[in-house]
């Protein structure tokens, strides 16, 4: 299994230049579900959460971090969109000495409420009486993780996603692979870590094919102040995705007495910000962590600008045990 997984980074290195760097269609790629940030604490860092990732998020950040987890953990995250959209996600990791690393189960459902069938002769969807057709439209993804250490310093993991788009009575099926690495310099915690997320075959919707939002993604974290009673983490990360330009993340991190922290970051290059709008980009977000009756429990939250879109609240809810 560990020659495999040494294996995997390097061939997905290869033949990645001419999956990705070759292309720059702009917003051709579907399945956008899958490149939603999981976690507040991430998006409070401005996304920049690759080289930090230390939680049961690393299942969608970075499965390559998932062998430093020592603990069963749980997080679960809600996201209130525009529009009535919600996004939910659930992980599980699990510590596997029996298989020589950690493994992780992981749900994603981006949904919708119901919306009125409508026609050119009716464009409200309902009659005078209320009544009419509705339809609604759900996207679905569920991943099993392993993650393994190859060294004191270095290690990798892998995702398989099962994808599921469902509009009305159609849909399109599918899957997806993450490969991440990690690598700790063993510096004030200086890590470098690679990821490439949702790698895979197209998928269907009726007769039209589509592409994955496949991402090769490069980040790294530093603790440029580590003392008793405050902590303070800096990350940076730069990413390559299929169908858009390259994007970049920075964040910051700032706990103290390991049970409140602040956050803050700024994302650049993202086509839902006006270019002339120095404030852009910019997140914040807040948490605490709390001993509960045995468990231990996370709370965080984020508040991110959408600039077109409005602004977005999430919540996330962590458990060890």
């Amino acid at each position: 299994m560990r020659k495999i997984l040494i294996l995997l980074p390097l061939a997905a290195l290869l033949v990645f230049p001419s999956l990705c760097f070759g292309q720059a269609k702009v917003g051709t790629a579907g399945a956008q579900f899958l490149e939603i940030g999981v976690s507040a604490r991430a998006i409070g860092m401005g996304d920049a959460f690759l080289g930090v990732a230390d939680d049961a998020s690393v299942l969608y950040y970075n499965p390559g971090a998932l062998a430093l987890l020592t603990e069963k953990e749980m997080v679960l995250t809600h996201v209130d969109y525009p529009a009535e959209i919600n996004y939910e996600f659930f992980g599980l990791v699990v510590p596997a000495p029996q298989l020589s690393g950690t493994i992780g189960l992981s749900f994603y459902m981006l949904g919708m409420d119901d919306m009125p069938v409508t026609t050119y002769n009716n464009s409200r969807g309902v009659d005078a009486f209320g009544n009419g057709l509705y339809f609604t439209a759900r996207d679905y993804a569920l991943g099993l993780s392993y993650g393994a250490s190859l060294t004191d310093r270095f290690s990798v993991g892998i995702t398989f996603k099962y994808l599921a788009q469902y509009i009305e009575e159609e849909s399109a099926l599918g899957w997806s692979a993450d490969i991440g690495t990690l690598y700790d310099t063993g510096f004030r915690n200086f890590k470098i870590c690679m990821t490439l997320a949702n790698f895979g075959p197209d998928m269907k919707f009726i007769t039209e094919p589509y592409p994955l939002p496949i991402d090769f993604r490069v980040g790294t974290s530093i603790d440029v102040l580590n003392s008793a009673s405050s902590k303070l983490t800096f990350a940076v990360q730069a990413s390559h995705p299929n169908d858009n330009l390259e994007k970049y993340n920075f964040g910051l991190e700032y706990w103290y007495n390991d049970m409140f922290a602040l956050r803050t970051g700024k994302k650049f290059n993202y086509d839902y910000y006006e270019e002339d709008d120095l404030a852009a980009g910019m997140t914040f977000g807040a948490g605490g962590r709390f001993s509960v009756s045995g468990y231990r429990l996370t709370l965080d939250y984020a508040y991110q600008d959408l600039g077109f879109l409005d602004t977005v609240n999430r919540f996330t809810l962590g458990f060890k045990f």
